[in-house]
């Protein structure tokens, strides 16, 4: 059995959880979240836990089972507390700053880079190295913060570029004068 998938969801205070014919909705106090699930795997909600059973040992079905367990139970914390993601601008004159909701991005081309935030997801600049992204969809909030990093990945030599707040990054020796 799958270890993931055998471990029953704790539902907390504030939050509901409805399952209609194989998609369910989610509902607390930052939001609302709805997915569809394969309908080959059961999905118990009792009085404050969620329980996904499989119903055979085949490949695909213990497969689906933890994923459709961490899935929906990303979905709960995320409308209980939501997530966030921390992004640091590291280089000479690289910097975020907030237009509106649009965030722009100066980090070494000839033209600054723009992201509009889709709905949902909040981005937030406290210092002008420093990026937030929140949001109810753990999905959704990589997704654009994974975007945004992909703007400018970090490089080897000097460690330039836009990181994950923590991330390390290995280091290269460059070249030797003779």
């Amino acid at each position: 059995m799958s270890r993931i998938g055998k471990k029953p969801i704790e539902i907390p205070a504030g939050v509901t959880v409805t399952n209609n014919n194989h998609t369910v909705t989610v509902k607390g106090p930052k939001g609302e979240l709805t997915r569809s699930f394969n309908p080959e795997i059961a999905i118990n909600i009792e009085e404050n836990t969620v329980t996904i059973t499989r119903p055979s040992d085949v490949k695909e079905h213990r497969a689906l089972h933890g994923t459709t367990r961490a899935v929906l139970a990303n979905m709960i914390e995320g409308v209980a507390q939501g997530f966030e993601k921390k992004l640091e601008l590291i280089g000479v004159g690289y910097r975020a700053q907030k237009q509106g909701n649009k965030l722009v991005l100066n980090v070494g081309y000839s033209h600054p880079v723009e992201f509009e935030p889709e709905t949902g997801l909040e981005i937030e600049v406290p210092a002008n190295t420093k990026i937030t992204v929140r949001g109810i969809d753990k999905e959704r909030v990589g997704e654009l913060a994974a975007n945004i990093r992909q703007v400018r990945p970090p490089e080897p030599y000097k460690g330039k570029g836009i990181r994950y707040e923590g991330e390390f990054v290995r280091r290269k020796e460059g070249k030797t004068g003779k």
